[in-house]
């Protein structure tokens, strides 16, 4: 796979891949080597360079992948500048610090392509001591009770893996560049009346400290980040398809 460098908003060239994976990262230089050896054949990992001082996006290319640099930063920003570089009718989200597995995403996929879903998002199962810390676990307990609340949907996890139609998510006007994403794509996703499915995935503990959930501190920042986009009004539009 030939490795390209584009502009958040510049497409890149060359015919459409069966599915892009969009890999946020953030010096991420000793995860990315097992992150990119678990992208199922076929489909493209693109990198979102976030300002690494690592090398991270030397090496993604190095292995492969295509690198897209968006240096502002923010979780939300690099995940969109991804979605805006994506070609893919199918685009998934993962996490770049080998917490879960990118072949996971394989059932999201065929299950959006048989029209059973038009989201599908990998609910977190622990593995291992420390996989997941109680202050991380704790906060993505209450947005999920606060979800519940706000649209009606019983998810159990609001976690990065997960797969959807291109097209649709950039329909849904998402504008939230920091740690709301997410939260905001699955609240204009349910009020846009979009079928929403929850899996259970792996969850391994990560690689190097996380940037978001790695303290009580960064966990409620985070919290508060996402329940400003609860506030949301209804998404543009009607539903996916």
């Amino acid at each position: 796979m030939k490795a390209v460098t584009t502009s958040p908003t510049e497409p890149v060239d060359g015919p459409a891949p069966a599915v892009d994976v969009i890999l946020p990262c953030l010096n991420e230089a000793d995860a990315l080597p097992w992150v990119l050896a678990h992208i199922p054949a076929g489909w493209r990992a693109l990198v979102v360079d976030n300002g690494s001082t690592d090398g991270s996006a030397a090496l993604a290319r190095e292995l492969g992948a295509t690198v897209v640099a968006e240096p502002r930063r923010g979780f939300g920003a690099a995940c969109h500048a991804g979605l805006t570089a994506a070609t893919a009718d199918i685009v998934c989200f993962c996490d770049c610090d080998a917490s879960l597995d990118p072949s996971s995403l394989v059932p999201f996929v065929r299950e959006l392509r048989t029209g059973e879903a038009d989201l599908v998002l990998g609910r977190r199962r622990p593995q291992g001591r420390g996989a997941w810390p109680v202050h991380a676990r704790a906060g993505n307990l209450a947005l999920a009770r606060i979800l519940r609340r706000r649209t009606g949907l019983r998810l159990r996890d609001l976690g990065p893996l997960r797969a959807t139609r291109r097209e649709a998510l950039l329909g849904l006007g998402l504008t939230d560049r920091r740690s709301g994403y997410p939260l905001q794509m699955v609240v204009r996703a349910a009020d846009a009346g979009w079928r929403i499915a929850e899996h259970d995935v792996p969850y391994l503990p990560r690689s190097g400290a996380s940037k978001v959930t790695g303290t009580w501190r960064g966990t409620w920042q985070a919290v508060r980040d996402m329940s400003r986009v609860l506030g949301d009004p209804a998404a543009p539009g009607g539903g996916p398809r």
